[in-house]
């Protein structure tokens, strides 16, 4: 089968995009609605807080990313870091609206399009290059999330990557495949 060179990378910022999201949903399953919107010491942002940062940066980021500025107007970046004043629920939903840009905005991006400049803040970016800019952030904030979780959840914790003394186990197990690089791999092919 042939596919084009921006259908092969872009395949691989999906499955990226898709083991981030993993990780997220199998961080959050596994705190409670307290520790969700604990702050782990007084200044340092909750789970919820980063989550809601992330939702406010995905939506405005990739919602008409071809056509308008990624910072959009409606955009209210500073209430972003406060509380959360809702429930998990809602959160999760503001949330999902960020998140669903994105995932919508890389299925939209083909041969046709990937080499359209568009706008962050009134800086020209590539696609590519906004691409990575926000990956990035979002990896970056996933850390977060993860480190924060850690730190205000009581009791037993799930590992989301290969866990303390268990790495000749994993290196056993995932040899020469593609579920070496992340317990959450989809299995992304360069042959």
């Amino acid at each position: 089968m042939d596919h084009s060179r921006s259908e092969d990378w872009l395949g691989l910022l999906r499955n990226t995009v898709a083991s981030y999201r993993e990780m997220i949903d199998r961080t959050i399953e596994q705190l409670s609605d307290d520790e969700l919107f604990a702050r782990p010491a007084p200044g340092m942002n909750s789970v919820a807080i980063v989550l809601r940062h992330l939702g406010g940066n995905l939506q405005s980021r990739w919602t008409d990313f071809l056509t308008t500025d990624g910072e959009k107007s409606s955009r209210n970046r500073d209430t972003e870091f406060e509380d959360w004043d809702g429930d998990r629920e809602s959160l999760l939903r503001f949330f999902n609206q960020g998140w669903n840009a994105l995932t919508t905005a890389l299925d939209s991006i083909n041969d046709g399009n990937v080499g359209n400049v568009i706008e962050i803040r009134g800086e020209p970016h590539s696609i590519p290059q906004a691409l990575v800019r926000s990956i990035t952030h979002l990896t970056y904030h996933v850390g977060q999330i993860a480190m924060t979780a850690r730190m205000v959840h009581r009791g037993n914790w799930n590992w989301l990557t290969v866990a303390p003394n268990e790495s000749k186990q994993h290196n056993e197990r995932t040899w020469g495949t593609a579920e070496s690089r992340s317990v959450f791999s989809k299995g992304d092919d360069v042959r």
